[in-house]
C-alpha cells in the first residue's frame, strides 16, 4: 500500500481540500495523511472565511508524519500566503519526496480568491520548482505566466513561460475554454528538451463539480507514487476524475462535489 500526504486547506462541506484528497488516495487503495494549512468556511456556494494555520504549526505536522511514517508522494493544495508557502518549501527540501504534486489554488470553483496577491512570487519561485508536476487550471496559468489564454495555442505558450520560470512540469487545464475542455501536458523528454501531449477532455452536463482540481491533483500524485510515467498518470487521473463529474452528487444549493467512490458504490450494489 502505498502512503500519500495531501498539505492543504480544509473545506468543511467535504467537497474539495484535504477532505477531497483523502477521499481519492482512498479510491486509488493508498494510505492518506493530512497536514493541514488552513481551516475554511465553506460549501457548495462558496468560501465565507479562511483561519490560516501558523507556520509552525504546519511544519510541526510535516514533521510528525515524515518522521514517523513513510511517505511515497505528497500533494500541496491551497497555501495561502507567503509565510505558509517558505515553510513548506523548506521542509519539501528537507525530506525531498519522490513525488511532489503541486496544485497552485489561487481561486475556488465558486469564483472566491483563496491565495494572497503578495504570495504568489514566493509560490512561483520557492514551491513549484520544488514539484514534479504542477496542476494550474487556466485562470491560475495566466497569473503564473503572465499571459492571457484564450485559445489551445496561448495554453501551449503558457505552458512554456510557466517551465521558463523554474517549473519542471505543467498540466495546464483547459477546462474553462469556451470550445473544449481539454488539457495540455509539457514535461520533460528526452535529454534537456520539453515535450507536450494534448489530452482529451469532455464536458458533461452535471454541474458538481466541486473539488475537482483537488481530486486531479491528488489522483495524479497517487498514479505517480505507484511508478506511472507522467502522461499515463495523467491519463488515469484525468479518467478518474470524469467518472466522478459523471456521476456528481447533489449536495447542497450550490456546486455539489465529484464523487468519488463510484466504482465502490457499484462492486457494493450502493447505487
Amino acid at each position: 500500500m502505498f502512503h500519500l500526504l495531501t498539505i492543504a486547506g480544509s473545506d468543511s462541506s467535504g467537497g474539495a481540500g484535504i477532505q477531497a484528497d483523502l477521499k481519492t488516495f482512498a479510491a486509488h487503495g493508498c494510505y492518506g495523511m493530512s497536514v493541514i494549512t488552513a481551516v475554511t468556511a465553506q460549501n457548495t456556494t462558496g468560501v465565507t472565511a479562511i483561519q490560516n494555520i501558523d507556520p509552525e504549526v504546519v511544519e510541526a505536522q510535516i514533521d510528525a508524519v515524515f518522521q514517523d511514517i513513510r511517505v511515497d508522494g505528497v500533494k500541496v493544495g491551497m497555501v495561502s500566503n507567503s509565510a505558509l508557502i517558505r515553510a513548506i518549501a523548506r521542509k519539501m527540501e528537507q525530506y525531498a519526496p519522490k513525488v511532489l504534486v503541486v496544485d497552485p489554488v489561487m481561486v475556488a470553483t465558486s469564483g472566491s480568491y483563496l491565495l494572497e496577491k503578495d504570495a504568489r512570487k514566493d509560490l512561483q519561485e520557492k514551491l513549484l520548482p520544488l514539484a514534479t508536476l504542477i496542476t494550474p487550471n487556466m485562470q491560475e496559468g495566466e497569473v503564473l505566466s503572465g499571459l492571457s489564454i484564450h485559445s489551445q495555442e496561448d495554453m501551449e505558450k503558457a505552458a512554456a513561460a510557466i517551465c521558463q520560470k523554474g517549473s519542471r512540469a505543467v498540466l495546464l487545464k483547459g477546462g474553462h475554454l469556451a470550445d473544449t475542455a481539454d488539457d495540455y501536458l509539457l514535461y520533460p523528454g528526452e535529454g534537456s528538451w520539453l515535450q507536450g501531449k494534448w489530452f482529451s477532455g469532455q464536458r458533461f452536463a452535471n454541474p458538481n463539480t466541486h473539488g475537482t482540481g483537488c481530486s486531479l491533483s491528488s489522483a495524479l500524485a497517487a498514479e505517480l507514487a505507484a511508478g506511472c510515467s507522467l502522461p499515463e498518470a495523467v491519463e488515469k487521473a484525468k479518467a478518474y476524475v470524469a467518472l466522478g463529474i459523471q456521476n456528481g452528487l447533489a449536495v447542497g444549493h450550490g456546486q455539489g462535489p465529484i464523487h468519488h467512490f463510484v466504482n465502490l458504490y457499484r462492486k457494493a450494489g450502493w447505487e
